[in-house]
């Protein structure tokens, strides 16, 4: 990837990408003071979601089902995946929470998993398809195509 911005570009928008979830989650009361009808009606929040990069980060973010903010980090060179949600709301219950991080280093050597692509009715796996690209002459003997060999499937 191209490197138009620096580290601290991509900490700094992290940063402000946090604070513009705190400010776009709904705030609580409303009026809803235990006599409510049963029936919530949640702000119609636009779908938005902005991404940006250099050349070690990616970041991403988006609304989650809550309408919580969310941020994807993923780090190109470390090989590793974090998710951070920002919630609104009072002083006690605003802030920005750590949901989860991954060591994606191994995970694109896989062929498949968690795929549900069929093809007449039964699994269409990479191993299939290979053998489909070569028998019509769209893939070289050697060539391993644009996924990998690695564990899981070749």
């Amino acid at each position: 990837m191209k490197s138009l911005v620096s580290h601290g570009w991509v900490l700094l928008l992290g940063c402000l990408l946090a604070a513009l979830g705190l400010a776009r989650t709904p705030q609580g009361g409303g009026g809803s003071s235990g006599q409510g009808t049963g029936t919530r009606i949640l702000p119609s929040l636009p779908a938005a979601a902005n991404a940006d990069s250099n050349n070690r980060m990616v970041a991403v973010t988006g609304t989650d089902v809550t309408g919580a903010s969310i941020l994807y980090l993923v780090d190109t060179v470390g090989l590793h995946l974090a998710v951070y949600q920002a919630s609104g709301g009072g002083g006690s219950t605003r802030g920005v929470e750590l949901m989860g991080v991954r060591n994606i280093g191994l995970d694109f050597e896989l062929d498949g998993f968690n795929d549900q692509t069929r093809h007449e009715g039964r699994p269409f796996r990479y191993k299939d398809l290979r053998e489909m690209f070569l028998k019509e002459g769209l893939l070289e003997e050697g060539s391993s195509g644009a996924g990998s060999t690695g564990p899981g499937g070749g």
